[in-house]
């Protein structure tokens, strides 16, 4: 049987995958194969800042292993850089180089035009804050089913 809810978790699902090939089909047309899509978007979620793995862990909410992988290959391919943190040697902070710096910028320039694509269209900017309101509102019930049963975030199995 179908629900709304389930429909709404399947559609989640499919966009967030659509979101990964728009942004690989811009590194395909930039001839950019040594990073892929979802480090690009690791390294977007990096930005101009200096940030531990864990803290882009949670501002990105991807697994903790995967992470670490894609930052080892984002060092190795000169995207980020990586530094022993002074104060906690067991931390590592993680910051964009000037090529990571120009993949950024290329990223941003992609959403910029996305958005201008998007006058005179349904998508509106109403309808866009009742979607993250939404959205938000779904992160919060599920956040709830976590903590009401004792899961943090990355245990939870269903």
């Amino acid at each position: 049987m179908s629900t709304l809810y389930f429909e709404t978790i399947q559609m989640i699902e499919r966009l967030h995958r659509y979101f990964l090939d728009v942004v690989k089909l811009e590194l395909d047309r930039k001839h950019i194969q040594d990073i892929n899509n979802v480090q690009a978007m690791i390294l977007y979620n990096i930005g101009h800042d200096d940030m531990t793995v864990g803290e882009l862990t949670l501002r990105g909410y991807y697994l903790g292993s995967n992470v670490s992988y894609n930052v080892k290959k984002m060092s190795e391919n000169d995207y980020i850089e990586q530094e022993r943190s002074v104060h906690d040697k067991r931390s590592i902070r993680v910051s964009l180089t000037p090529k990571g710096k120009e993949l950024y910028s290329l990223l941003n320039d992609m959403f910029a035009r996305h958005e201008g694509k998007l006058e005179g269209t349904k998508l509106t900017t109403e309808s866009f804050k009742d979607t993250i309101n939404t959205l938000q509102n779904i992160e919060r019930f599920w956040n709830a089913q976590t903590q009401f049963s004792g899961l943090g975030s990355a245990d939870a199995e269903d």
